[in-house]
């Protein structure tokens, strides 16, 4: 959900009042939800759904994204992103009271009722990038510790050979339900079948190698493709690439969050960068050649006669890439002009000389309005 605005993924006004939002999250959750909806893409557009309601459902956050975009919201997960483990379930069942998707709808008897489907977490992760690789875009390889398939089942959390079997707790349903009488007639409760944890099916023999979970902690590399123009606090989700889940369910997303290294000689603003060049009193005089540095290498910079101090000189294309574009920003030169502190004699009588050249002395300032009035008024 790299480009689309939240208020749009929920089909809502940017006006939307807290209930409005909530109806509006309720409505495409229970249609996205994996559990009910088999499109191929309903699952990823149900995080989506669980993101975008995260960030809305919260004021802060909501304020944040108002005014600055997903860019905003940098600052409220310790090191980028506002959340350092999104899991869109949790989100959904923590909207619905602590219930799941079957514990709202149930479940038909045997084998044709809710089987739950494992889930990895997400992963986040922080990347830092100079401004050369914001410039250009870069390829980076990612070194992730995570928890990947168990080479030894396959992922399925099985001792090779052994298989699975219907779980005799549920039959195969993945819930079980308990019937209970009140003042008010019966009631049937429906929950998660607490030994299959909503598989449907149990192991016979565990895996030795992951003792049964189908998975184990070990570092992989992830190849990230990061385009050029990213600001901090942007975010990339690669989808799969985060936590394996139990018994060879479906993986998380790795969520790469982006930070800016200080530069050494630049300032960002922008899609422009920002360089101080001081030069000599001579050369603001006389003006001439310089060489500067760009973020692709030196270029000779002509310093035009009589240039004045606070002059901020604009080089085409020297900048950042913009995102999604093929553009670039700018670099902007501000000169400044070294005075020196101490001089030889024969600098001294030289500027001595020039002090009394009437082309040295600066030109007289203007009377502003404002102080002439001031003084019109104390002194008439």
């Amino acid at each position: 959900m790299a480009d689309q605005d939240y208020y749009d993924l929920l089909g809502i006004d940017r006006n939307a009042d807290e209930e409005t939002i909530k109806k509006a999250y309720r409505k495409l959750a229970m249609q996205y939800h994996p559990d009910r909806n088999s499109e191929p893409d309903a699952e990823e557009k149900f995080k989506e759904l669980g993101e975008a309601y995260s960030v809305l459902s919260d004021p802060q956050k909501r304020a944040r994204y108002d005014q600055f975009g997903k860019a905003g919201l940098g600052g409220a997960g310790g090191g980028g992103g506002y959340s350092m483990d999104i899991d869109p379930f949790e989100i959904f069942r923590s909207f619905m009271g602590g219930f799941g998707f079957g514990d709202i709808f149930g479940g038909g008897g045997g084998g044709g009722g809710r089987r739950g489907t494992p889930r990895g977490r997400d992963l986040q992760i922080n990347l830092s990038l100079s401004l050369e690789e914001i410039a250009e875009g870069v390829t980076k390889k990612l070194r992730v510790s995570r928890y990947n398939p168990c080479e030894t089942c396959d992922g399925t959390g099985a001792k090779p050979g052994s298989g699975k079997k219907t779980c005799t707790t549920c039959n195969g349903a993945g819930e079980v339900r308990q019937m209970t009488r009140s003042l008010l007639g019966q009631m049937v409760t429906v929950t998660t079948c607490p030994t299959c944890h909503g598989e449907g099916q149990i192991i016979r023999e565990k895996c030795e190698a992951c003792g049964g979970e189908g998975r184990v902690r070990s570092d992989s590399t992830v190849t990230v493709e990061i385009p050029a123009g990213v600001k901090e606090g942007n975010y990339l989700t690669i989808r799969g690439e985060g936590h394996a889940a139990p018994r060879g369910g479906i993986a998380g997303n790795l969520i790469v969050v982006i930070e800016e290294k200080e530069h050494q000689h630049f300032e960002r603003n922008g899609d422009d960068i920002l360089y101080q060049q001081t030069i000599s009193i001579p050369m603001a005089v006389l003006g001439g050649e310089i060489e500067i540095p760009t973020l692709n290498g030196k270029v000779k910079l002509d310093i035009p006669t009589g240039i004045q101090p606070g002059k901020v000189m604009r080089l085409r294309g020297k900048g950042l890439g913009k995102l999604n574009s093929n553009a670039k920003g700018d670099q902007l030169v501000r000169i400044d002009i070294y005075v020196p502190k101490k001089l030889s004699q024969n600098e001294r009588d030289m500027f001595e000389d020039m002090v009394q050249s009437e082309n040295m002395q600066p030109p007289k300032q203007k009377e502003k309005g404002f102080f002439k009035k001031v003084k019109d008024a104390f002194f008439g």
